[in-house]
């Protein structure tokens, strides 16, 4: 049986994949490359040095949806596929509700055809949205502060709804923090299309002469140095994260949601460094006002997860900038 990895040619489906592949997992991807690029795959097969099924397209087209299932004897799903910026979700809300939720739905509704009952779902430290105290715990109430975060929300609520209605269903809704890193041979990173959205991209680019300089926006926050802390992940221990939770979802059914992180907070400065450290190239920056909707430090209680899934992050911020940059020498 196989593995449906829904944008598995993206940054954190891409490693997921060659931890899957490592482990005797027959995976089967599919992507439209909105946000990455079939490299990644080409990628995923060296390091692996195995084969797997690739479709290319959208996981709103149902006829492909129903193909990718007639065609393989698929067990379970993880969903990575999703549109991800929090800024363009607000310049897009319609556009991000309706790929993220209409996407899902397509997607669940061909499982139930298909008689596959296990979905691992990527979530977000989002959902915890901005009045939860840290350090965040499974049992906060969720609310999000843009489309992007409420489509995670929602989503989330629809699968508690899947499975209360079928018991034989299995969901496992893993709640991300701030994952940055890459695989340690320097094959497969983060590669965004476009101007990056999230944090370490841009240190790269800045790193590399790209961009002059980094923005960080705010230095007044209450934390170490005035800069916003969060909660940094290596994305190899994400995906292994992943490994745990299909683990635990073969073996019991319903709805549990766990927290990926370290446990860690990490300010905007002491990345910058560590990421000095580790490339030995300079990240000129400038201080910039506050983000709407920024909070000033997010870590995860992580012991859920240590106690459901057996899993906790083995890898330090050192080692996450260490191969970031050993992934932007390859670049």
């Amino acid at each position: 049986m196989s593995v449906l990895v829904t944008g598995g040619a993206g940054y954190i489906g891409s490693h997921t994949a060659v931890q899957l592949l490592g482990c005797g997992e027959d995976i089967i991807i599919l992507d439209n490359f909105s946000n990455s690029s079939p490299e990644m795959l080409d990628g995923i097969r060296q390091i692996s040095n195995k084969t797997f099924k690739f479709y290319e397209g959208d996981m709103r087209d149902g006829a492909l949806l129903d193909r990718v299932f007639s065609e393989n004897d698929i067990e379970a799903v993880i969903h990575f596929a999703g549109l991800k910026a929090v800024g363009e979700s607000i310049q897009k809300p319609l556009e991000y509700y309706d790929n993220n939720i209409n996407g899902t739905l397509c997607i669940l509704e061909t499982m139930k055809k298909h008689n596959c009952k296990i979905m691992i779902f990527s979530s977000s430290a989002t959902v915890y949205g901005n009045d939860n105290p840290i350090p965040f715990t499974e049992d906060m109430k969720t609310s999000a502060i843009n489309p992007y975060g409420w489509t995670k929300v929602f989503i989330e609520h629809i699968l508690e709804g899947v499975c209360e209605a079928d018991k034989d269903f299995s969901a496992v809704l893993l709640r991300y923090f701030n994952p940055i890193g890459a695989h340690k041979s320097g094959i497969i990173g983060e590669k965004p299309n476009g101007i990056p959205n999230n944090i370490m991209p841009y240190i790269m680019k800045v790193a590399s002469g790209e961009y002059d300089h980094l923005n960080v926006f705010g230095n007044d926050y209450d934390t170490v140095d005035g800069t916003g802390v969060r909660d940094y992940i290596h994305v190899v221990d994400l995906a292994d994260g992943h490994l745990a939770a299909l683990a635990y979802a073969r073996k019991h059914k319903g709805a549990e949601t766990v927290n990926l992180g370290t446990g860690k907070g990490t300010s905007v400065l002491e990345l910058v460094a560590a990421y000095e450290k580790a490339s030995g190239k300079k990240v000129p920056y400038v201080f910039a006002p506050r983000r709407q909707g920024d909070i000033a430090a997010c870590y995860a209680d992580v012991s859920k997860a240590k106690k459901l899934l057996g899993w906790q992050a083995k890898y330090d911020i050192d080692d996450m900038c260490a191969d970031n940059a050993r992934w932007a020498l390859k670049e």
